[in-house]
């Protein structure tokens, strides 16, 4: 077993975790043997097309990271308006950083499956959560690594050593605060909570995690006037509860010598806060351990499921008896599988907020009978934008190894399978959102729109056709692990996001002519029922991918 050099940097904390009374050599051994396993495990996307790579493939994956942090450099040219510009990356910076650290580490974080084998050894509590913390913090490292090395090297140049300095020392903070708030809101969760229950209320925690980050970026935009072309800071008693203004408030008072009160207090929260986490924390390390063992249980009692409205959907849009019950089960899938909610409701929720966020944003400049009379309502092709990661990610399911009951059972039309949990999907998912948005721009824009909306609505399932038929070795759905569902699709995902405008500009080009909306609305139902029929075709059946779903 080969040494590591991340270990190599943890060991110079020994006396730390010594101290903490962390048995050091066993929480070595721990950390060694997690990281040669995150080592030796194979992605399923690479198992199923037959090529094996060697080594860690999420450390080859954080090319990723280095493009976005592109997205941080404009605001190190943007002078010397610190507040402004380092608060806005920093709330940039903890986006990625949560959004990270709910999608990839959680299951980490609240794994239990070791337990079986460390519990029945002589190891303390304390040394097994350590290590399990240890182990995420040198995930977040290298995550918090790739996406701020660009912005340090360049803030050096940009600003000098000072700056780069103190940009050091809070990127090291945020990471602890992101690790630590994470995991004593889990410990909250777990205390008043147990069983199939607490299950799902983290699972819907950690959803809200992700749409309050993206509410969140919008509070902390206002706390900023914008006059002409220049910006203008004004302090609130409610910016304390903005923790990116923490994190510019130093830059402010250091480089700009701004020393208000607000500026110093801002400054001893983003100091205090991450230390004064990790203490409570590691008090309370036994207490999330013994809290943790909750979800070994089982107390919700099961009752069978039955849904009038997915049976009433599933013989209004199902062809045959077969395709019904594959649509029932994709519904019900799609309603209990905790994994493919966590991965797709904050795609629901974006879908939901954003294009109401457009015409809110506007009523700053604009009143709501100028902006009626205008184009605003295309916005909601924003709705759109959860179509093509919700696509890919029926592939998955946490019960993926159940899989073989599809080749057991009499599928005559395994193409059946595909057809109706697109059909689950724009059911269930995506047509609820766009009907709350549709009745309020409805309320703005008036009825004159119906039309548009109808084009609207038969582009995302002419989308949800096209995204399907452009995976590669797709097999019945839900037979994936998610295990390794991230790097599944990506360059799809992102492609199909970027056509959003292509029907975006089709629907431009259609109203700028007498009738174009309508001509264009029946075009779109003619390609709908064509490329339908030609992508689920009566007795077609799929290429058993045996690998995929017994693996």
């Amino acid at each position: 077993m080969r040494e590591f050099k991340s270990l190599q940097f943890v060991a110079l904390f020994k006396g730390l975790f010594k101290r903490m009374g962390v048995d050091y050599e066993v929480m070595m051994m721990i950390l060694r043997i997690k990281l040669t396993m995150d080592e030796r495990r194979v992605p399923t996307v690479f198992n199923e097309i037959g090529k094996k790579k060697e080594g860690n493939q999420f450390l080859k994956s954080l090319w990723i990271y280095g493009v976005y942090s592109l997205l941080l450099l404009p605001f190190l040219f943007i002078g010397d308006n610190y507040i402004f510009g380092m608060s806005i990356q920093f709330g940039i910076i903890l986006f990625i950083l949560m959004t990270s650290m709910i999608s990839d580490f959680s299951s980490v974080l609240l794994d239990v499956r070791d337990k079986n084998v460390l519990q029945t050894k002589p190891i303390a509590k304390k040394t097994i959560t350590v290590a399990k913390t240890v182990h995420i913090l040198i995930y977040m490292s290298f995550v918090t690594g790739a996406f701020t090395a660009l912005p340090f090297v360049v803030g050096i140049f940009r600003h000098g050593p000072v700056f780069s300095l103190i940009f050091l020392l809070e990127i090291i903070l945020t990471m602890f605060l992101v690790v630590v708030l994470t995991s004593l809101l889990y410990l909250f969760v777990l205390r008043y909570f147990d069983g199939e229950r607490l299950k799902d209320i983290i699972n819907y925690v950690q959803i809200g995690l992700s749409v309050g980050l993206i509410i969140g970026y919008q509070v902390l935009i206002r706390a900023f006037e914008f006059t002409d072309i220049s910006l203008s800071y004004t302090f609130h008693w409610w910016h304390f509860l903005i923790p990116p203004l923490w994190y510019g408030a130093p830059f402010e008072m250091i480089l700009n010598g701004n020393t208000g009160s607000h500026m110093v207090a801002f400054t001893v929260l983003a100091v205090l806060v991450p230390i004064l986490a990790i203490f409570i924390y590691s008090r309370l390390m036994p207490s999330f351990e013994r809290n943790l063992e909750k979800l070994l249980s089982d107390t919700k009692a099961r009752k069978p499921s039955r849904n009038l409205m997915d049976g009433l959907w599933s013989k209004l849009l199902c062809r045959s008896p077969e395709e019904r019950v594959f649509f029932r089960f994709s519904a019900l899938m799609m309603k209990k599988e905790r994994e493919f909610k966590l991965k797709t409701f904050p795609n629901l929720a974006m879908a939901l907020i954003f294009p109401l966020l457009f015409i809110f944003n506007e009523l700053r400049i604009r009143s709501l009978a100028d902006i009626s009379e205008g184009n605003m309502f295309l916005f909601i092709y924003f709705c759109n934008i959860l179509i093509p990661g919700t696509i890919v990610m029926l592939q998955f399911s946490g019960g993926y190894k159940g899989g073989w009951i599809f080749k057991a059972a009499p599928v005559v039309r395994e193409t059946a399978a595909y057809s109706a949990a697109i059909k689950a999907f724009l059911v269930k998912l995506y047509f609820p959102i766009f009907l709350v948005v549709g009745i309020v721009f409805l309320g703005i824009f008036s009825a004159r729109i119906l039309p548009d909306l109808a084009v609207v609505l038969l582009s995302a399932i002419l989308q949800s056709l096209i995204m399907y038929r452009i995976l590669k070795d797709i097999d019945f759905p839900f037979t994936r692990s998610f295990e390794f569902a991230q790097n599944a699709g990506t360059a799809q995902v992102i492609l199909m996001s970027f056509i959003i405008v292509v029907f975006v500009g089709l629907h431009f080009i259609a109203r700028s002519f007498d009738y174009g909306i309508y001509i264009y609305l029946a075009l779109l139902a003619a390609t709908i029922f064509v490329l339908w029929r030609k992508t689920f075709p009566e007795n077609r059946k799929f290429e058993y991918n045996k690998t995929a779903i017994d693996a």
